[in-house]
């Protein structure tokens, strides 16, 4: 893992889409059926979205890659995609799988996979709170 995954300093990626120049992508916010937690908010566009409705898969586009992103491939963390929802403006969508082994995020905790939003804001400080340190804590 690296600084960004880290760290409990506020490092938001205010140009992440303004780099995606020329790419025609949608957000995508991915939900674990199970627990209906967000779990990942990725990218995909037609040719990810055919792809994960042809193989009923989590099937994305890696906007750093600039490749479709069949989630498992490599890693063997693969997700059943069970239901896509639309947004009113057709701008979003929001993806309810199922995980069918491992988990969804490059990171982890004490060798425990986590889900990407493993940290939360405190308003008050401004810094990042690892929810996993705060559940040891407890």
């Amino acid at each position: 893992m690296g600084y960004i995954e880290e760290t409990n300093e506020l490092k938001l990626d205010f140009k992440k889409i303004a780099g995606m120049k020329g790419q025609e992508v949608l957000p995508v916010a991915i939900q674990n059926a199970d627990t209906n937690e967000v779990i990942l908010v990725a990218y995909t566009n037609e040719e990810a979205l055919l792809e994960s409705i042809k193989l009923r898969r989590l099937v994305l586009w890696s906007t750093s890659r600039n490749e479709l992103w069949h989630k498992g491939k490599t890693s063997g963390n693969e997700f059943e995609l069970l239901e896509i929802f639309v947004n009113c403006e057709q701008n979003s969508l929001v993806y309810k799988v199922r995980p069918l082994n491992g988990n969804i995020c490059h990171t982890s905790y004490n060798g425990v996979a986590n889900n990407c939003f493993y940290r939360q804001l405190d308003m008050e400080s401004m810094e990042l709170v690892n929810l996993n340190e705060q559940k040891n804590r407890e």
